[in-house]
């Protein structure tokens, strides 16, 4: 079943006002089986984060020290990066409906083990790690499945409005999660988030069991999900040179131009006179509420057809973006810099997985979002480390407006040297 076998009913006649034009494109929204799956993500998005915030806040109150924190990150990172690439190639085996329900529920327990050690008062570091490298894990397995569905429930010419409209609500849960955590930890304690989340994720599984079947389309070779199917797909990718591209436009953008591992030196010093925890909190949210602006005027981007060149001026744009924030000296222009990457980021995000649907085969994309999870999980890390160090060694603003010329100039010069996400349109 296909994408154009996915959506029996008729479609409406869009509206002609101006205002449909750059407002939300929210023609994806019309079919009723991405409607549910786009559904659970508006729960989870804000339930999630939750537990994102309580787990640090838990490992700082029982060890005092942000090395466990960072500890704990590095936990989740390592099972997050294994179980996506084998998750991607258990998504092309099996009926991917299949796949989520198991992994919901996977994710849905671990979060009501969370509440069951807070709540009893275990105060083990290493419970906590354990917990999290399980619900990492099971998100790893979660993510190639669900992105991968997406093609098979939205027709092509409607992907970018589709990715826009999931990238929104995670942004957007990712700038009220962490700030609902902060008023509610106080209220009602660390062990209510966590149970918060679980509830939540129930929610999820119910609309995900609503979802049709979706298993490996007809014709599609039984196959087991193993190290040889793994490797297969990055051979898939490194014979289709829009994907390869595409993965690298990501990497470029996020590995050379993510300077958040400066931004509490910035915060500190450059910014000091605004307030260091103003200075801070603005810089952490102004990429996130850029995104989300992105996706409420997706109008503006959704149905161009050249994905290709969509992608190549987004990721110069975040260059150019990140360049100006690397210059300013006054906060609130430093703000709108980054707001105007997140907007960028958006665009690149939504260009990026459509081509990822579109240019792939349906047996091979969930092994291709299992590498999009990992990219998009390792690169901001990676980023960390090459900021930091190089934010030591020449300072941060030099660090900063350094990266994103590295970006522009990276991105022309692999545009104008393979011509292959040029000339790519739908």
């Amino acid at each position: 079943m296909d994408a154009s076998e996915s959506t029996t009913e008729e479609r409406e006649p869009e509206p002609r006002t101006s205002r449909r034009r750059w407002a939300m494109d929210t023609r994806p929204l019309r079919r009723p089986a991405y409607r549910r799956l786009w559904g659970s993500t508006i729960v989870t998005a804000v339930g999630s984060q939750l537990t994102a915030v309580a787990v640090p806040k838990q490992i700082y109150d029982i060890t005092g020290s942000s090395a466990w924190v960072g500890a704990a990150s590095l936990a989740g990172l390592v099972p997050l990066i294994v179980f996506a690439l084998w998750g991607g190639a258990i998504a092309d085996t099996m009926d991917r409906r299949r796949l989520l329900l198991i992994t919901n529920s996977g994710i849905a327990v671990t979060s009501l083990l969370f509440w069951l050690q807070a709540f009893v008062g275990l105060e083990s570091v290493g419970a906590l790690m354990l917990l999290l490298a399980v619900q990492q894990a099971f998100w790893g397995l979660n993510a190639p499945a669900r992105n991968a569905s997406i093609a098979r429930l939205v027709p092509e010419d409607e992907l970018p409005a589709a990715g826009a409209l999931g990238s929104t609500v995670m942004q957007t849960g990712q700038v009220a999660g962490p700030l609902l955590a902060g008023a509610l930890i106080p209220v009602i304690g660390l062990p209510e988030l966590y149970l918060i989340d679980a509830l939540a994720l129930c929610v999820t599984v119910w609309a995900v069991y609503r979802l049709p079947s979706l298993p490996p389309l007809a014709g599609a070779a039984v196959r087991r999900a193993g190290v040889k199917e793994i490797a297969a797909g990055f051979r898939y990718i490194s014979g289709h040179t829009v994907l390869l591209l595409s993965f690298l436009a990501d990497i470029i953008a996020m590995v050379l131009g993510m300077p958040r591992a400066l931004f509490p030196q910035l915060a500190s010093q450059t910014y000091a006179p605004y307030g260091e925890g103003l200075a801070l909190g603005l810089l952490f949210a102004a990429i996130p509420v850029g995104a989300v602006l992105g996706g409420l005027f997706s109008g503006t981007f959704s149905r161009a057809r050249r994905h290709g060149w969509m992608v190549i001026g987004a990721v110069v744009a975040w260059g150019v973006a990140i360049t100006g924030f690397g210059l300013s000296r006054n906060l609130w222009i430093a703000v709108a810099f980054l707001a105007l990457a997140g907007v960028a980021d958006m665009v690149s995000m939504v260009f990026r997985g459509a081509i990822l649907l579109s240019a792939a085969t349906d047996e091979m994309r969930g092994r291709m979002q299992g590498v999009f999870t990992v990219v998009v999980a390792g690169g901001p890390r990676l980023a960390d480390v090459l900021h930091g160090t190089a934010g030591s060694a020449f300072g941060p603003r030099v660090a900063v407006a350094g990266g994103g010329l590295l970006v522009v100039a990276v991105m022309l010069v692999l545009a104008a040297a393979v011509p292959a996400l040029r000339r790519y349109r739908v």
